[in-house]
C-alpha cells in the first residue's frame, strides 16, 4: 500500500454521470458512505480511463476501485473539519498538465474531445475538482503521519528484523562534483530581447493585446505560458530575488513592469493580486539565444581550466569550483551537487541529468571529465560543465553502513502505512457505509466495510 496510492488512483476519472449516460452506462448506487453515493457510472468511468492510460490494478477493478473512492470519501470528509485549502495555481498547473498529456496521446484538442465527449471547458471543470480533491487527501495523509520519525536504534532493530530476501538492492550511485560556465552571449542578442519585451508591453499598455495571450504564444517558460504567465501565490522567498524585487512594488493589475533580469533570463511582469506576505503575478520570459560559437569559446576555456588542473596542478577542481562555476547551487560546496529526491549526494545514474551521467559513465573515481554541453535543469538554456567523479558505490544488498537513510526512509514509510491504515478502519467502524448487492463478494484491502446494515 503507498502512502499517496488512494489520492492517485482518484485523479484517473475525468468524466462524470452526463458521459456514463452517453455511453449507454446503466445508472445504478453501487456503495453509500456517509450521505454519499458512489455510482456504478462512475467506477466504469474511472476503470475505463485507468485502461486508457495503463495503469495496472492488482485485483478486481470493481473492488478495488469503489473502495479506493470510498476511502477518498472518508479522507475529504476528515479534509472538512480540518478546512484544507489548495491553492488555485498548484490546482490548474496539474489540471493543464494532464490536459496537456491527453492532447499529446491523442493528437490534436479536437480528438481528445472526440474521445471523451466532451468540451475542454467541460473537462477542466471536471478535472479541477479532482485534483484539488487529490491535493486535499495528500494533506490530510500527510498531517496524520507529520510526527512520524525513526531514531537509529529504531531504525537498526527494523534493519535486523528483515529477512534476507526483504533487504533492498541498491544500484550503482556515484557522487559527482560539478563545475558550470554560462557562455557569453553578445550585447545585441540581448537588446533583441529587450526589444520585443518592449513591444509586447507596448501592446499591453495600448489595450492591443492581453497580457496572458502573449505569455501563452511568446513566453519561454512553458508552465507558466500555458496558464497565460500566472505562476500563482508565492512568497518572496520563493522566487527569484531580482524578479521578486520588482514583483512587490507593483500595485496597479493593469500596468506592466520595466524588463526584469534574473538568473532566468529577461521578464515583464503583471499583477494579478496580493495577499499579505504572498503575491500573484504573470510574466513573460524570454531568454537569449547562445550561439555555436560561444558555446565553443565556453568549451575552450573550460578545457584551458581542466589543464591547469590536471596537467599543470596550478590549482583543485574545488578551488576552480569556487573561483569559476556560475552554478548557484554548488558554488559554495564545493561542487558538489545533492540529488533532490533524497536530500544527499548520491546518486543513481538515472538521476543524473543525461549530459552529465554519460560523462561520469566512463570516470574513475577522481578523474576529472573533459568539458561538453549540457541543458541546466533548473534554467532550461545550455551550459558548459565539467565534472569530477568523486565517490563510486557499487550496487549491492542495502546495509546500516553505507545506506541508513534509504533504511531509515524504508522504516518511516513502513510506519506511515500503518498509522494510515489503523486510522481508515477506525473511520470505517465509525461511518455509515452500504455496499449494495452485487458490490460485497470482494477481498477489501481495509475490514469492516460489510456492516449488518450492509445485509439488510
Amino acid at each position: 500500500m503507498n502512502f499517496i496510492r488512494y489520492a492517485a488512483l482518484a485523479l484517473y476519472s475525468i468524466v462524470g454521470l452526463a458521459a456514463a449516460a452517453q455511453n449507454n452506462i446503466a445508472e445504478e448506487v453501487a456503495w453509500v458512505v456517509g450521505d454519499q453515493p458512489i455510482w456504478k457510472s462512475e467506477i466504469e468511468e474511472q476503470y475505463n480511463n485507468m485502461q486508457y492510460e495503463k495503469v495496472s490494478l492488482n485485483g478486481d477493478p470493481y473492488c478495488l476501485i469503489p473502495e479506493q473512492m470510498a476511502i477518498e470519501k472518508l479522507y475529504l470528509h476528515q479534509a472538512d473539519i480540518d478546512t484544507v485549502t489548495v491553492p488555485d495555481a498548484s490546482v490548474m498547473a496539474e489540471v493543464d498538465a494532464r490536459l496537456n498529456f491527453y492532447i499529446t496521446q491523442l493528437g490534436s484538442r479536437e480528438k481528445m474531445e472526440q474521445y471523451f465527449r466532451k468540451s475542454m471547458p467541460e473537462m477542466r471543470e471536471q478535472m479541477v475538482d479532482m485534483v484539488r480533491n487529490s491535493y486535499r487527501v495528500r494533506s490530510v495523509q500527510q498531517s496524520l503521519t507529520k510526527d512520524i520519525k525513526a531514531t537509529p536504534s529504531e531504525v537498526r532493530r527494523y534493519y535486523d528484523s528483515l529477512s534476507q530476501d526483504s533487504i533492498p538492492f541498491v544500484p550503482l550511485q556515484v557522487e559527482v562534483q560539478i563545475l558550470t560556465l554560462n557562455p557569453v552571449i553578445p550585447r545585441q542578442e540581448i537588446e533583441d530581447v529587450k526589444a520585443r519585451l518592449r513591444d509586447f508591453s507596448d501592446r499591453v499598455t495600448k489595450g492591443e493585446s492581453e497580457f496572458s495571450t502573449l505569455a501563452i504564444l511568446y513566453s519561454e517558460d512553458k508552465e507558466s505560458g500555458m496558464r497565460g504567465g500566472e505562476i500563482g501565490f508565492l512568497g518572496r522567498a520563493q522566487l527569484d530575488p531580482e524578479y521578486a524585487a520588482v514583483a512587490f512594488n507593483l500595485n496597479d493589475p493593469k500596468k506592466v513592469s520595466k524588463i526584469v533580469e534574473s538568473q532566468y533570463g529577461y521578464h515583464i511582469i503583471q499583477l494579478i493580486e496580493k495577499r499579505g506576505d504572498r503575491i500573484n503575478t504573470r510574466h513573460i520570459l524570454l531568454r537569449p539565444k547562445v550561439s555555436d560559437k560561444d558555446l565553443t569559446d565556453a568549451v575552450n576555456r573550460l578545457d584551458s581550466v581542466r589543464s591547469d588542473i590536471v596537467d599543470s596542478n596550478k590549482f583543485t577542481f574545488e578551488q576552480a569550483v569556487a573561483y569559476l562555476s556560475q552554478d548557484k547551487d554548488t558554488h559554495n560546496n564545493r561542487g558538489i551537487m545533492v540529488n533532490q529526491q533524497n536530500g544527499t549526494p548520491r546518486f543513481e545514474m538515472a538521476d543524473l541529468p543525461q549530459e552529465v551521467a554519460k560523462m561520469v559513465n566512463g570516470l574513475e573515481v577522481g578523474e576529472i571529465s573533459k568539458p561538453f554541453v549540457m541543458i541546466d535543469p533548473k534554467l532550461n538554456r545550455e551550459v558548459v560543465a565539467m565534472v569530477k567523479l568523486s565517490n563510486r558505490i557499487d550496487g549491492h544488498k542495502a546495509n546500516m553502513a553505507e545506506d541508513y537513510q534509504k533504511i531509515k526512509d524504508m522504516f518511516e514509510e513502513k510506519q506511515r502505512e500503518e498509522l494510515l491504515k489503523r486510522w481508515l478502519e477506525n473511520k470505517i467502524k465509525d461511518t455509515y457505509v452500504r455496499i449494495e448487492e452485487g458490490w460485497r463478494n470482494c477481498d477489501f484491502t481495509h475490514n469492516g466495510w460489510i456492516k449488518d446494515s450492509s445485509k439488510k
